[in-house]
């Protein structure tokens, strides 16, 4: 089952040349973390404290991260102890929070189990989804059972970001989160951006490299020396339409000999 939770935006609605952006995430963590609570306060700024654990949901929502539109789909998962039937989200998201709560080890415990296997799958399938840590219901720091410097020792371990919020009391920095998922979705998909292909053509006249290249005479022509060139000036290249058949005579002052006529196209330069 799907909920839509449209926001109103300036500038009416967008055009339909132009569709929005997808991103899918999906919220991981053990009963109590408070995962449904962050979703919903995401989506309406209001804190609901109790929901039902078996319920399981996507909502979407257009948002506006950093100027951009994009359509972000939730997907508030109801795991009963730890992750099972992992491909439902595993195929599905684009970016992964996984919630625990700050004053119960137990779920924090239970998270680490979710890195495992979003690890596991990134290495299986060679994929590189942003996966975010977060340490839930900061308003409960009284109770505190995990300290934030074992939750970020934890997400340094895995590679992800840490965070830590409240969804009773905190709306601005549950938005942080969700859209900076949005933003490392992007950045992954920047990395993975197939790189073009950069041609340079040097427009200024190459001075010839001292490298000579002795070539054989060949069918009676004396041999000649040729000097190679590091980079091709194309501009003292010709076309074919207008390229002329001329007569060169080379000659040496020392020699006494007839020297031996080279037909060249007139306009082509040999170095």
């Amino acid at each position: 089952m799907s909920s839509m939770f449209g926001k109103p935006r300036a500038g009416g609605e967008r055009p339909p040349q132009s569709p929005l952006g997808e991103c899918n995430v999906a919220i991981l963590g053990c009963r109590g973390a408070g995962k449904s609570a962050l979703t919903v306060k995401f989506l309406t700024k209001r804190f609901i404290s109790e929901y039902d654990p078996n319920l399981e949901d996507t909502y979407t929502s257009e948002e506006l991260v950093d100027q951009q539109p994009v359509l972000l789909k939730v997907m508030d998962t109801a795991d009963e102890d730890g992750p099972g039937n992992c491909e439902r989200y595993l195929c599905w998201a684009s970016a992964f929070l996984v919630v625990y709560s700050i004053d119960d080890r137990k779920s924090f415990e239970g998270c680490q189990r979710y890195l495992e296997v979003l690890a596991l799958h990134a290495k299986g399938c060679q994929s590189h989804c942003p996966v975010l840590l977060l340490g839930n219901k900061l308003d409960m720091e009284e109770y505190r059972q995990v300290p934030a410097a074992e939750g970020l020792s934890l997400a340094r371990r895995f590679g992800c970001l840490y965070y830590e919020v409240s969804a009773c009391q905190d709306f601005a920095g549950v938005q942080r989160v969700f859209h900076e998922a949005v933003r490392e979705v992007r950045r992954r998909a920047q990395w993975t951006l197939p790189v073009r292909p950069l041609f340079i053509t040097e427009e200024r006249p190459c001075l010839p490299v001292a490298t000579p290249v002795a070539l054989p005479a060949r069918h009676g022509l004396a041999s000649c020396t040729f000097n190679t060139l590091s980079t091709v000036n194309y501009k003292e290249i010709p076309s074919v339409a207008q390229a002329k058949l001329v007569t060169v005579k080379s000659s040496r002052a020392q020699s006494k000999r007839k020297a031996p006529t080279l037909t060249l196209l007139k306009g082509f330069k040999i170095f």
